[in-house]
């Protein structure tokens, strides 16, 4: 019944009793112990005085009785004084733990309510201030996650709103007999849905590399015959009077740890996009090493993008006037998927371009 009363308390209290418990348990040894001993060793202190030849016989049972009075005395005192400040203490400790605690529950139910911002001051405990340093790195994160939850539904929209509004648009025009149907008006539609299904992929597909759930499988690879095929692959889709690409590698490549899958995941929307925006001159891939490590670079002579755009280049949705046109049959997201396929690979992926000349892709592999 004790144990459960004693678990009701606050934990203010409880660390002011643990505190007041030890205490008592102190005194009271410190008082047995030296109730037991101090009288023994005072009389064996009196014995050497008497071998020394002073005559202490007849008052040595007043000194005896002087000394118990004395320590009783300086005991009382003691214990009074010690148990006034080490309650005083343990007030005060608990007191200063609570007010910590206080304020972790009171920022922690700011943060439940939506307060994403809510953040725990510093504490000069060490404990605490570990507690709320990594409280505060976990809010952090979550502010992010939430930040680009709600961007991704504002782009997601706006990236939806398109298709829908010209799949909709033909659907009622010809419902109101203001078209007559025919193959193209068909074809115009089904253009739209394809848009509309490569969009939701995509999505699905970023949604999977933020959160870090795409499977990654990396292992020792060569990937000279995965930039053979892909350069095979895509010169019969390029139009004779369209650019012309080519492969500069060495015979001999180095083995990488990577993911042969997403690796060509990432090559088919590098090479992609360079076919899309550029219509004449060469688009080169590229392998060599540099840094001890494997690099893969696209390289175009398209239209380029503007200094200005660069950094924006791996953002969702990103387009900027000129390269980055919706009606290009593009999502908008498939350089950011391509970034997030190479961080997962342990490379990283960079740009070079001038506005008007062509642009420069470029993602490194470590070596096995």
């Amino acid at each position: 019944m004790s144990w459960r009363w004693a678990k009701s308390l606050p934990l203010a209290s409880r660390l002011f009793f643990s505190h007041l418990v030890v205490m008592m348990v102190g005194v009271i040894s410190f008082v047995i112990i030296s109730k037991v001993s101090s009288p023994r060793f005072f009389v064996l202190h009196l014995e050497r005085l008497e071998s020394r030849g002073l005559k202490l016989i007849h008052i040595r049972t007043e000194l005896v009785q002087g000394f118990e009075t004395a320590w009783r005395s300086s005991t009382l005192w003691s214990v009074l004084v010690g148990t006034t400040a080490a309650g005083g203490l343990s007030y005060w400790v608990s007191k200063r733990i609570m007010l910590r605690l206080t304020e972790m529950e009171q920022i922690t139910q700011k943060f439940a309510a939506g307060e994403l911002e809510a953040r725990l001051p510093l504490s000069d405990i060490p404990e605490l201030n570990l507690l709320g340093t990594s409280f505060n790195r976990m809010a952090a994160s979550l502010e992010d996650v939430e930040a680009r939850r709600r961007e991704l539904i504002g782009d997601m929209t706006h990236e939806l709103r398109t298709p829908l509004t010209v799949v909709r648009g033909y659907l009622e025009e010809l419902a109101d007999g203001e078209i007559e149907p025919s193959p193209e008006i068909y074809r115009r539609l089904a253009k739209e849905t394809r848009r509309l299904e490569r969009l939701v992929n995509d999505l699905q597909e970023l949604s999977k590399a933020e959160a870090g759930y795409l499977p990654i499988k990396i292992q020792p690879v060569n990937l000279r015959s995965l930039l053979e095929s892909l350069v095979d692959r895509f010169s019969d889709q390029l139009l004779e009077d369209g650019p012309m690409l080519r492969l500069e590698c060495p015979s001999a490549l180095p083995l990488v740890l990577a993911d042969i899958d997403r690796t060509e995941q990432v090559l088919v929307n590098l090479v992609g996009n360079a076919i899309r925006y550029t219509t004449k001159g060469t688009i080169t891939v590229q392998a060599y090493l540099e840094a001890s490590k494997l690099w893969i670079a696209v390289i175009d002579t398209g239209i380029g993008i503007a200094p200005q755009d660069l950094p924006n280049v791996f953002e969702r949705f990103w387009r900027a006037d000129q390269s980055r046109d919706r009606h290009s049959g593009g999502t908008g997201i498939g350089l950011t998927i391509s970034r997030h396929l190479v961080e997962l690979q342990n490379g990283q992926i960079q740009v070079e371009s001038v506005l008007g000349v062509g642009s420069k892709f470029r993602f490194c592999l470590p070596l096995a």
